[in-house]
C-alpha cells in the first residue's frame, strides 16, 4: 500500500502543493516582521504625520486616531488627504481627524504649516516624519534643492526645528524619522549635496537622504538629552506602496517582471507601519532616543549611521540651506 501511495502522482502532487503552501505561509509570517503589541491610548494627545494620506503613513494614522489622538494629516495633496481623512474618521470612529497643507519640497510651506500650527494647536506630542520620494529623477526645488534629499531630510529638519519648543512643552514627546536599510553604503555628500560636481544617480542620492534621516535623529536626540524630547530612527521594511511609482515608471520590464514575486516578497502598508507605531507609543523607550529600529526592536545601523561627526557636520549644513541658524 506505502509503495503504491508513493508512486501515485496525485498524492504527489498533493504533497508537494501542502509543502510549498507552509512555505508561503511561513514566508508571509516573516516577511511581515514585527507588530506594535501596545495598548497605549492617546487621548488627549496630538500626533502630526507627514504624507499620511496612502501607504504606511495612512495607516499610521488611522492606529493613531484608533487610540483616540488628535491626529493631522500633513499632506501636499489636500484632495486624496481629505478622503484619507473620511475614511479614517469613518473606520475609527474619531472625528478629531484634520488636513493642513505641506509640501516638503518648499521651506516657504514647511514655514506656512508650521506658523498655522503653533497659532492654532495647543500642544504636539508625536511628529512622526513620514513622507518621503525614492529614486526620482533629478531636479531642484524651488529653493535650489536636490529634490530627494530636500523632501525627505531638509523639509523635516526645517518642521522638527520649527516645531521644537512645542514639541518640549508637550514633553514627554517623540519624534519619529521614517528611514531605511537604505542608509546601508550612503554617504553624505558634505561639499556637493546637489550632485552639481558629480553626475546624478537617483539610488546614491535616495541613500543619502535615508542617511541623513538616521543621523538627523541621532543628532536631535543628543541635542534634546534631558528635555523631554525624544527621538527614533527606523527601516519600515520593503513595502509595495506609491513610493516606488518612479522606478516603476523609468524600469517598466523590470517593474513588470518582479510585479508578481513582489506580492509575496513586500510587506503590506498595515505590517510597513508596525514600526512606525511602535516607536511612537510603546512605554519605556526613552533611555532608546537616538537609536535605530526595525521590525519593532532596535537594530544595529551600518557604520556611516553611527558617524556621529558627520551627524553633527550635517546638521550645521542643513541650518544653513534652510535659514535655521538658531542653536537648539
Amino acid at each position: 500500500m506505502w509503495q503504491e501511495l508513493k508512486t501515485n502522482p496525485i498524492v504527489k502532487y498533493g504533497a508537494v502543493t501542502t509543502v510549498t503552501t507552509i512555505s508561503l505561509v511561513l514566508l508571509r509570517r516573516w516577511i511581515a516582521g514585527g507588530v506594535c503589541r501596545s495598548r497605549v491610548k492617546l487621548h488627549g494627545r496630538t500626533v502630526v504625520i507627514t504624507g499620511a494620506n496612502t501607504g504606511i503613513g495612512k495607516e499610521t494614522a488611522r492606529d493613531m486616531a484608533s487610540r483616540g489622538a488628535r491626529v493631522i494629516l500633513a499632506c501636499r495633496d489636500l484632495t486624496r488627504a481629505e478622503m484619507a481623512a473620511v475614511e479614517i474618521r469613518q473606520s475609527t470612529g474619531n472625528t478629531n481627524v484634520v488636513v493642513r497643507h505641506l509640501d516638503l519640497s518648499s521651506l516657504l510651506s514647511v514655514r506656512g504649516f508650521a506658523r498655522e500650527f503653533i497659532a492654532t494647536e495647543t500642544r504636539l506630542d508625536i511628529l512622526i516624519n513620514n513622507a518621503g520620494v525614492m529614486m526620482c529623477p533629478k531636479s531642484l526645488t524651488e529653493d535650489g534643492c536636490e529634490t530627494q534629499f530636500a523632501v525627505n531630510h531638509l523639509g523635516h529638519f526645517l518642521l522638527t526645528n520649527l516645531l521644537l519648543d512645542m514639541l518640549r512643552s508637550s514633553a514627554p514627546s517623540r519624534v519619529v524619522n521614517v528611514s531605511s536599510i537604505a542608509h546601508q553604503g550612503g554617504k553624505i555628500h558634505l561639499n556637493d549635496i546637489n550632485f552639481e560636481k558629480t553626475p546624478y544617480d537617483s539610488l546614491i542620492s535616495y541613500r543619502q537622504s535615508k542617511l541623513a534621516n538616521l543621523l538627523f535623529s541621532r543628532e536631535l536626540a543628543r541635542r534634546n538629552q534631558g528635555r523631554g524630547v525624544t527621538s527614533f530612527a527606523l527601516h519600515p521594511g520593503v513595502i509595495r506602496t506609491e513610493l516606488g511609482r518612479y522606478v516603476q515608471t523609468r524600469f517598466p520590464l523590470l517593474s513588470a517582471l518582479l510585479s508578481a514575486p513582489a506580492l509575496l516578497l513586500m510587506k503590506t502598508p498595515w505590517q510597513g507601519a508596525q514600526t512606525s507605531i511602535y516607536c511612537a507609543v510603546t512605554q519605556g523607550l526613552e533611555n532608546k532616543t537616538g537609536f535605530y529600529f526595525s521590525d519593532c526592536r532596535v537594530k544595529e545601523p551600518a557604520p556611516e549611521g553611527r558617524d556621529d561627526l558627520t551627524a553633527l557636520r550635517l546638521w550645521d549644513v542643513s541650518a544653513k540651506m534652510v535659514g535655521y541658524l538658531e542653536d537648539v
